[in-house]
């Protein structure tokens, strides 16, 4: 139950059930709470980025309970998804936010082009998933937060608040977690999409509202120990607040990843987030091969993939930075050459990627790396193959 946010739920929940059918109201709910109501209208306003939840007890869901509180963050192997929210990206639903995306006068891509998951936050949550790649921006309207990939608008009506009090009631069930979130402005999105001063304000009172203060760890520029952080999600920030005073980026908790510092498509990304220790992550984030224009789906592969287990060997050799934060991004397309995420990812089951995608290569060396630290690994379509998460996290 989310005590500290009672009068935020009670009041969300005053209109909850308001077009209900009158079949509806044939079951009897004398047992169900007022705050369990309105926590239910925030899970059905998120479930088109969240998904549905399910307290599902998996082995996977509740991986962390198996270490030490003494364990440090950056010593651990963390499985992440690269654009987690657009898991729901289909033509359907495109078709279905054509008049609002018209709006903006900015026509989306074919689905594949920006879609990069298949299951939603919830499923990803219970498969073992940790850390997660959220692009935000305005919606059509400038007035609430979403989530976007570049001009493909995710949806209209879940919004960054009621996508966090899915995470916050998924940490309630499972506190022996911790999730990691990274949040990234999406720019391009429309004609009149902008990240002014009210738009900055706007994110500012999402993240600093009571209940967002009780489930962020407060602590700011370190990652400190797994016992620390349970039942907590550690932000990622990588925007800038520079519309507004440095009072405001001063008053975010997690770790700070200027835009200005995270250098466009690039293999050896270094960012200092804590300028007094010199904590330093380790980035890899080469997301468009450099191959050469009209190369076929297997060179494109093979190069990212070699592009990845290299930045992972780097993690894992303890004389390089052991207690530093490791970033590995598995996750990939080159647009241009019809390589799409998901091909990317997995192949297209044919003889045009005989050896899957990127994700069935690292299977094989993943396997090669028991006992091995190789840090956050983000990938597209993780489930596939279907041991991945489970191989990551068993060595």
């Amino acid at each position: 139950m989310l005590v500290p946010t009672t009068t935020f739920l009670i009041a969300l929940a005053i209109s909850y059930g308001a077009h209900a059918s009158p079949t509806s109201h044939q079951v009897s709910q004398s047992d169900v709470s007022l705050q369990e109501f309105a926590l239910q209208k925030l899970l059905t306003n998120a479930s088109p980025i969240f998904g549905n939840y399910a307290d599902n007890q998996l082995n996977t869901s509740t991986w962390m309970s198996r270490y030490a509180d003494s364990t440090k963050l950056v010593h651990m192997n963390i499985p992440g998804t690269h654009d987690t929210a657009t898991w729901n990206y289909s033509l359907a639903t495109q078709s279905a936010l054509s008049g609002v995306t018209s709006l903006g006068n900015q026509v989306p891509d074919i689905p594949e082009h920006y879609r990069c998951q298949n299951n939603s936050i919830a499923d990803m949550l219970n498969a073992g998933i940790r850390a997660f790649d959220l692009r935000f921006a305005l919606d059509v309207t400038n007035t609430s937060i979403v989530f976007w990939h570049s001009q493909a608008l995710l949806s209209q009506t879940a919004t960054l608040d009621d996508v966090l009090f899915g995470y916050f009631h998924w940490l309630d069930n499972h506190p022996s977690e911790v999730v990691l979130l990274s949040l990234q402005y999406e720019g391009s999105t429309t004609e009149y999409g902008r990240n002014d001063e009210e738009a900055q304000l706007k994110l500012f009172s999402v993240l600093t509202s009571p209940a967002a203060t009780k489930y962020f760890l407060q602590a700011r520029n370190e990652l400190g120990s797994l016992g620390d952080a349970r039942g907590k999600i550690i932000l990622l920030r990588r925007f800038d607040l520079d519309q507004l005073s440095d009072a405001y980026e001063n008053a975010l908790p997690g770790l700070h990843f200027s835009p200005a510092l995270w250098t466009d498509n690039s293999p050896d990304i270094e960012i200092i987030y804590n300028t007094t220790s010199n904590d330093t992550a380790y980035i890899e984030d080469n997301y468009e091969p450099q191959t050469p224009a009209q190369s076929n789906a297997t060179v494109n592969i093979e190069l990212k993939y070699n592009v990845t287990t290299t930045h992972l060997l780097k993690a894992a050799d303890k004389s390089l930075a052991p207690d530093s934060l490791w970033w590995t991004w598995a996750s990939g397309g080159k647009i241009s050459d019809g390589v799409f995420p998901e091909k990317m990812a997995i192949g297209n089951g044919t003889e045009y990627t005989p050896a899957g995608g990127v994700n069935q290569k690292l299977m094989t060396f993943l396997k090669e790396m028991n006992g091995k630290r190789v840090g956050i690994v983000m990938f597209d379509f993780f489930e596939t193959p279907g041991n991945l998460v489970e191989t990551l996290l068993s060595l």
